[in-house]
């Protein structure tokens, strides 16, 4: 697979059965993709993807996430348009992090660019999938993007978790910036929740409407009255 960033440093793997159901997944709709069998093998690309998802900096950004946002997305996937080109970006979205960098998505996006060819995907699948990757900055589909909205509300399903889960998710992701000094964290992690409590709807699709929006909605809320409380004065 071609690499636009540094190698990935994998740190010890997850349960093999756990892998093996994510090569599995990455093998099927891969080849959904290019429509059916072929070269080159796909293997080679799920290790160099699960690679990533499993480097060490990461805490909430790991293999774990890539899997529900998998399951996520099989919930969601009559709402989708082509969910061939849904799965491939859950797999790019966040195929390369740095906490400390602000081009995550592009990066990613650009990876999955000169990887997906290279792999026998077709052009027009393969613009698909970086779009749908570049759209997780945001996560704020255009009205009718419905491919867009399958992707957004997958990986944004966490945000209503119960609140042992969404407390994890929360702590989790205060571990991948341990690096940043509490006042600036606070901040910054502020006004990421400020943002999607903003958006008029979170969820687009109508199961993530009718399922997580109001206990997403509860979930950020209440973290931002915990980060007001925590500032110091």
């Amino acid at each position: 697979m071609t690499d636009p960033g540094p190698s990935p440093r994998p740190r010890p793997r997850p349960p093999q059965d756990a892998e093996t159901g994510l090569r599995d997944r990455w093998h099927d709709t891969l080849l959904a993709a290019r429509g059916g069998a072929g070269v080159p093998d796909p293997l080679p690309y799920a290790e160099n993807l699960l690679a990533r998802w499993a480097e060490p900096q990461r805490r909430y950004h790991t293999t774990a996430h890539l899997r529900a946002v998998l399951e996520r997305i099989d919930t969601l996937a009559d709402h989708a348009e082509d969910v061939r080109a849904v799965r491939l970006a859950a797999w790019f979205h966040d195929a390369v992090y740095r906490p400390d960098r602000s081009e995550n998505e592009e990066r990613s996006a650009a990876l999955a660019e000169r990887a997906l060819p290279e792999a026998g995907v077709p052009d027009a699948v393969t613009a698909e999938v970086a779009r749908l990757v570049r759209l997780t900055t945001t996560h704020d589909p255009a009205p009718g993007d419905r491919n867009g909205e399958v992707l957004c509300d997958a990986d944004l399903a966490v945000l209503a978790g119960g609140p042992q889960e969404y407390g994890a998710y929360a702590a989790r992701v205060r571990e991948e910036y341990a690096f940043v000094p509490d006042d600036a964290f606070r901040e910054g992690r502020a006004a990421v929740l400020r943002h999607l409590v903003g958006l008029p709807r979170l969820f687009r699709t109508p199961y993530g409407a009718a399922e997580w929006e109001a206990r997403a909605r509860h979930n950020l809320a209440a973290e931002l009255e915990l980060l007001a409380a925590s500032a110091p004065g």
